[in-house]
């Protein structure tokens, strides 16, 4: 699943409508430099997110290869925000090439989602989340299979999800 992301909530939305069947095998990147910070951090989004970290800053491409192979070899589900980080304004930024590297090539569905109303009930600096009405928008899944593993198919598989998000956004 790759979505915009606008708050700290945005994940426990998109957690909510993946089918019970699937929630062993969900995996949200989150940030390594976040929610990796201290010992204590660290074991709080393992135990309530079932996270993986993401190094944003110094993030090598060994542990991109990890991800890739471990989001096939074992089926999982990831729940990525391809922006790299929050919108600090509540508007979507531009998808990161690292997505294509995780997705270019392989017989991974992605399915594109737009969440609203998220960074009303939760924006960057808040520390509780306020009433707010959430829409979450589902697109249909894509394929890349036949997408070359390179930066040009990386750029491909970003521009084409980056789009199909935002397509499902508000107009």
């Amino acid at each position: 699943m790759v979505a915009n992301h606008t708050s700290h909530l945005d994940v426990f939305c998109l957690a909510a409508v993946v089918p019970m069947r699937l929630r062993q095998r969900l995996l949200p990147i989150a940030a390594g430099d976040t929610f990796f910070e201290t010992h204590l951090h660290a074991r709080l989004a393992t135990l309530l997110l079932n996270a993986l970290p993401m190094w944003r800053h110094n993030c090598g491409l060994h542990a991109l290869k990890t991800l890739r192979k471990r989001l096939i070899d074992d089926r999982c589900v990831y729940i990525l925000f391809p922006e790299g980080t929050r919108s600090r304004d509540g508007t979507m930024g531009s998808f990161r090439d690292g997505l294509g590297m995780l997705i270019a090539a392989s017989p991974v569905p992605v399915v594109p989602c737009y969440l609203d109303g998220a960074f009303d009930a939760l924006p960057p600096g808040a520390r509780w989340p306020r009433p707010r009405s959430l829409t979450l928008r589902i697109g249909k899944p894509l394929q890349f299979e036949q997408v070359t593993n390179r930066r040009a198919g990386w750029q491909t598989v970003c521009t084409e999800l980056e789009s199909a998000v935002r397509s499902i956004g508000p107009t």
